[in-house]
């Protein structure tokens, strides 16, 4: 036997204020809450303070997932942090996490900058770390304030995200068998500037008063907000996920019917069901969990583990497909074997 990396706990942090489908309507006008749920498959969507950033919401979820009894602070030997809604250029976001959540100062830390794909990015990381010995217990926190990019009047992005953090811990275990694995990847950076926010890095800097760009149907001011191509990224989305799940499976030499639950990234509802009808996937094995916190960018496969998990849906020893893919463009997946430990009291 060896040390294999598993996921040991999962927990979640969604802010407090919740901006419905009613709501959302009467403030863009000409649409209905039950319309944009139709065309959407959200309900509500949870927002960021404006004293809150993504740290804030990790901190939260970090928190909850200490409290669970999945492990104390002390234990943690690195901390990776996916966000493209740092704090500060620097420093490090992870090294305030590291301090805030008062991790020994012999972990490890970092930031990576990536959307949608983030969490299986992340459980790379993390399967490499402990599978070579670097580290025991990874904690792996994903959060994003895509809220505070959003033109108010931008129906396409602002009817779909929502600000979130989970708190993931990957551990290591003897085992003879891969809990999480293997992994396939993808890249293509000729589809950046289909989901951007041109102005605030060093490329562009964002200047007062500076002359507004419009978005593809040159509609709306874009140079200082989210800008998305939303007919190029569900092109990109219809070519590059079933060529990576057909890929993946046959890495890992399994049929599709092996697979146990399917955790895609949760984009959008009717982007999620064109998905599964083009693979041919049961919808009982099919996980849909973005109602209750729209698209919440790489925190979407946690939650939807977490609720899945909570619910039944994956069971012990389950094989479990997750799938993402988005910004960049960027896209990953990976199969876990689900292994629930016992827990003990926090």
């Amino acid at each position: 036997m060896s040390l294999k990396a598993f996921i040991s706990g999962i927990e979640y942090y969604l802010p407090q204020e919740v901006l419905d489908n009613d709501r959302l309507a009467a403030e863009l006008g000409n649409w209905t809450g039950p319309k944009i749920e139709e065309k959407t498959g959200i309900r509500q969507r949870h927002l960021a303070s404006a004293q809150q950033c993504s740290s804030d919401l990790a901190f939260e979820a970090a928190t909850k997932l200490f409290r669970s009894g999945a492990c104390r602070p002390e234990e943690i030997d690195f901390l990776l942090f996916c966000t493209q809604s740092p704090d500060y250029f620097l420093p490090t976001t992870a090294c305030l996490l590291q301090h805030r959540l008062k991790l020994p100062t012999t972990c490890g830390a970092l930031d990576f900058n990536l959307g949608c794909s983030g969490f299986v990015y992340g459980l790379g990381l993390a399967k490499g770390l402990i599978e070579s010995g670097q580290a025991g217990k990874v904690l792996l926190l994903t959060a994003e304030t895509y809220s505070k990019f959003i033109h108010p009047q931008d129906r396409s992005t602002r009817t779909l995200f929502g600000d979130a953090a989970a708190a993931t811990l990957v551990a290591a275990v003897a085992a003879d068998q891969d809990y999480i694995g293997p992994f396939v990847y993808g890249t293509d950076g000729s589809g950046a500037a289909n989901l951007i926010v041109p102005t605030g890095g060093l490329r562009q800097p964002c200047v007062p008063g500076s002359a507004p760009a419009t978005d593809p149907s040159g509609n709306l001011p874009t140079l200082n907000v989210l800008s998305m191509n939303g007919p190029e990224i569900f092109q990109f989305t219809l070519q590059a996920v079933p060529q990576a799940v057909a890929h993946l499976l046959q890495r890992a030499d399994q049929p599709v019917s092996a697979i146990d639950r399917f955790v895609f990234h949760q984009a959008n509802g009717y982007m999620l069901e064109h998905l599964r009808k083009h693979l041919k996937l049961p919808s009982d094995k099919f996980s849909i969990c973005l109602a209750h916190c729209g698209n919440t960018v790489s925190s979407t496969i946690p939650i939807a583990l977490c609720e899945d998990a909570a619910a039944g849906a994956i069971k012990d020893g389950d094989r479990v497909m997750l799938v993402g893919f988005g910004v960049g463009y960027s896209w990953g997946a990976t199969l876990l074997r689900w292994h629930q430990p016992a827990r003990r009291t926090a």
